[in-house]
């Protein structure tokens, strides 16, 4: 029996493959985005399904009431998510974790929705320890450049889990660790798409810092399995998704290098504000609960991404 899912920041590019996987899937599809930070070409192909219902306009101002419609999935992925975005859009960052998150909880409340909210690595902070499990309560700074982001996701945190408590509201939380793949801007401005978009023209590779901090990359089809499986569990607590294999930025332009077959050399940068030298995730609990861990090398990902940025870009 077909399901009816509403999704905000359905046109970004982890809402995107959602709205897919769940029109795919026969499910009724509501997405809501304003586009401020994603594409509607993301969601073009799914203009034509009579069951998908996309809503361009921003979350913060839709009246929770007008939206009259029993949901069993309510999913809240709507935020800008990279550094390029967030401290462009610093208020409508904080809105959207705050008063959207809340607006779509009201919604989920009203049908009796499973909801799941998208939170981030980024609660973390600048971690003090080498591998972040969900017990850990984060570095953050509460004022610093990135505060906007981070905070306004660990608000988001609190307030779905407030819900969970006085509502019974049968709600879901992933920390969401660095995820690539088909649909990221090109001028996204995060790691991966900038050094393919520097490679496919022949220019250095930025590193913002010495370039020994590390990341974790999880291919988004990878990430989009494991959002599913959360859905689907019986547990309301946060849940790391992410792949543990751990890089230096240095290591991973080196890839892009090797991928590409030339040598782009490396250019030096001063290193961002609150910059976390370490992320890597503690995927006990999702292999525990999910019997999910990722798949997709990061080489056959890298692969595949090019290939998507080189037909759409190129």
């Amino acid at each position: 029996m077909s399901k009816k899912i509403l999704i905000s920041g359905g046109c970004g590019f982890i809402g995107s493959h959602l709205c897919d996987f769940f029109v795919k899937n026969g499910d009724i599809v509501w997405c809501i985005d304003n586009l401020i930070t994603s594409e509607k070409k993301n969601i073009e192909h799914l203009l034509k399904e009579k069951n998908f219902i996309f809503i361009e306009k921003d979350l913060i101002y839709i009246n929770e009431n007008e939206i009259d419609e029993k949901f069993d999935y309510v999913l809240h992925l709507a935020s800008p998510a990279s550094p390029v975005d967030y401290l462009k859009y610093p208020i409508e960052t904080l809105k959207v974790n705050s008063i959207g998150t809340e607006k779509m909880l009201n919604i989920a409340l009203k049908s009796n929705s499973t909801f799941l909210f998208s939170s981030t690595s980024e609660v973390y902070g600048d971690p003090l320890i080498p591998v972040q499990d969900e017990k850990y309560w984060g570095n953050v700074n509460p004022i610093g450049l990135r505060s906007v982001y981070d905070e306004g996701k660990r608000y988001g945190e609190a307030i779905v889990m407030a819900y969970h408590r006085k509502y019974k509201l049968n709600t879901k939380i992933i920390r969401i660790f660095n995820t690539y793949g088909p649909r990221m801007r090109l001028n996204d401005g995060r790691v991966i798409p900038n050094f393919i978009y520097n490679a496919l023209n022949n220019l250095p590779l930025p590193i913002y810092g010495d370039g020994k901090q590390t990341r974790s990359f999880c291919y988004i089809d990878d990430l989009i399995d494991g959002i599913i499986k959360v859905i689907e569990v019986d547990y309301n607590l946060p849940i790391n998704l992410g792949n543990p294999e751990e890089f230096t930025i240095i290591e991973l332009a080196e890839k892009i290098e090797n991928i590409f077959g030339k040598k782009l050399g490396f250019k030096f940068l001063p290193p961002m504000p609150d910059d976390p030298r370490k992320r890597r995730p503690d995927i006990t609990l999702a292999k525990k609960l999910l019997n999910w861990e990722p798949k997709i090398k990061l080489e056959d990902g890298l692969k595949r991404t090019i290939s998507y940025f080189l037909n759409n870009f190129y």
